[in-house]
């Protein structure tokens, strides 16, 4: 027999809802693939289109606007086609883009297909939480909610060994040709792979029980909550737990979040915040552009890429750490222990960047202080990866009432990708302004996300996604 779960559910169905989170975790790749993907190629596009660091900070950033239209549409549409179809229509999405990004003809032609490879993220970004809450029994729920951000990580680690391996083959330099294409083209085409991976798998994985109850298909439903929670789980009580759940709402609407003194339901600003404070403590400044960073410092090319394959390796630690203990301890003291070390740790670079000193375009850091930096960029992301990045994506796909998930989820994803946007479009001006500047002002925002958990973040671990309110 069977070994059971503390939920009830077999350890024969924790294998089955495990492929199925893996597989709809793969838009997270995609996310984690395409954010850092960019890292390897900024110095190459900057040279070939011949432009500075606004240019440069735009097509970059451009994308993270497409996101936040993708997570703005991708809930209703998830209300209306089902959440495995819209993942397929995201990884069409990004596949098409990636083939768009590897052969542009100019600079705005670059843009546009990295706005279209952005809607398709930010669709997978709000699809893949929302579906893995309502597969996942709620005893796991938390630990199978993290692989969306280990799915992230390891996006972003693969991409920046791709990157390192491309640059190799290039002889080390980014604008050298490797079979008719720059080696910056090459990185990413590459992107293609893991679009078509999500294509094919989220084609296979089944339909959320939630959303068959809603259209009227209970025995479909009933055969997925089977497999997902056991045979021995009284399918009749889950299914009407839903129903009722499901009959006292109508689909979520945007004006179903209005509400409370600030226009919008406290629990969607709580979101909101999460969101924002996520990416202002200048997360993805690290994925983005610490090659080019630590080649101002003094780092060559091919050096720069390795580094920031070692952070993206500190990245995956962090993550497992988060998974091991985010259903343990719970989602606020993550938060709060990450909040705390990530306030340190900028800080520390803060100080290192401030002991710069101008040597022609670039910026030196005397040996010591270039050190520090290093050691404390890594400690920022491990204390980030095993809490705000992990636990975030846990929180904004359990943490909202049913008649509210898709449409809140979706807002809470749009202001994560226009935070991300600001960050990254402002980066290459603020560190040619004051680097140390940039770093003191995301070292405030992690001291204020610490205040911002301790007064108005709600534990919900252990808790059915039917009692959230």
């Amino acid at each position: 027999m069977a070994s059971t779960a503390p939920s009830g559910t077999s350890s024969e169905n924790i294998g089955h809802v495990v492929f199925i989170t893996a597989a709809a975790a793969i838009g997270g790749f995609l996310f984690g693939y395409d954010s850092a993907v960019i890292n390897g190629a900024v110095t190459g596009i900057e040279k070939n289109f011949d432009v500075g660091p606004v240019q440069t900070g735009f097509v970059v950033a451009i994308a993270l606007l497409g996101s936040a239209l993708g997570a703005w549409i991708a809930g209703g549409l998830a209300d209306r086609w089902g959440r495995t179809r819209t993942m397929q229509v995201a990884a069409i999405l990004f596949a098409v883009s990636s083939i768009g990004q590897a052969l542009p003809f100019a600079l705005w032609d670059l843009a546009f297909w990295r706005v279209l490879a952005g809607v398709g993220i930010g669709m997978a970004s709000v699809i893949g939480p929302a579906y893995i809450a309502e597969v996942a029994p709620p005893a796991y729920r938390g630990r199978l909610g993290s692989f969306q951000q280990l799915a992230i990580v390891l996006g972003i680690a693969v991409s920046q060994l791709a990157n390192y391996a491309i640059a190799e083959r290039a002889g080390g330099d980014v604008n050298n040709e490797l079979l008719g294409l720059q080696a910056w083209q090459w990185m990413l085409g590459a992107c293609l792979i893991p679009a078509l991976l999500y294509l094919v798998f989220a084609t296979v994985i089944p339909e959320s029980p939630r959303f068959l109850i809603a259209v009227g298909r209970s025995e479909a439903a009933r055969k997925v909550l089977s497999e997902v929670e056991g045979e021995g789980t009284d399918l009749d009580a889950r299914v009407a737990e839903i129903e009722t759940s499901l009959r006292s709402e109508h689909r979520p609407r945007l004006r179903d979040l209005r509400g409370g003194r600030l226009g919008l339901l406290p629990i969607v600003w709580i979101g909101i915040l999460l969101s924002v404070f996520q990416q202002f403590v200048g997360i993805n400044v690290i994925f983005y552009y610490s090659a080019s960073l630590w080649q101002s410092v003094g780092i060559n090319q091919s050096d720069s890429l390795l580094i920031s394959f070692s952070t993206s390796i500190i990245n995956i630690v962090g993550t497992f750490i988060a998974i091991a203990l985010v259903d343990r301890i719970g989602r606020r003291p993550l938060l709060l222990i990450g909040s705390a070390g990530m306030t340190v740790a900028l800080a520390v670079a803060a100080w290192a960047f401030s002991a710069g000193v101008p040597s022609g375009d670039a910026v030196k850091l005397p040996e010591a202080q270039g050190t520090v930096a290093l050691i404390a960029a890594h400690v920022f992301v491990l204390f980030f990866a095993l809490s705000w990045g992990v636990i975030v994506w846990v929180l904004l796909g359990e943490m909202f009432p049913n008649r509210i998930r898709a449409a809140a989820l979706s807002v809470a994803a749009a202001a994560q990708w226009v935070a991300n946007w600001l960050i990254t479009v402002s980066f290459p001006s603020l560190s040619e302004w004051n680097l140390a500047g940039a770093y003191v002002g995301y070292a405030a925002f992690a001291a204020l996300s610490f205040v911002f958990v301790m007064f108005k973040v709600r534990e919900t671990k252990g808790r059915k996604l039917e009692e959230m309110g």
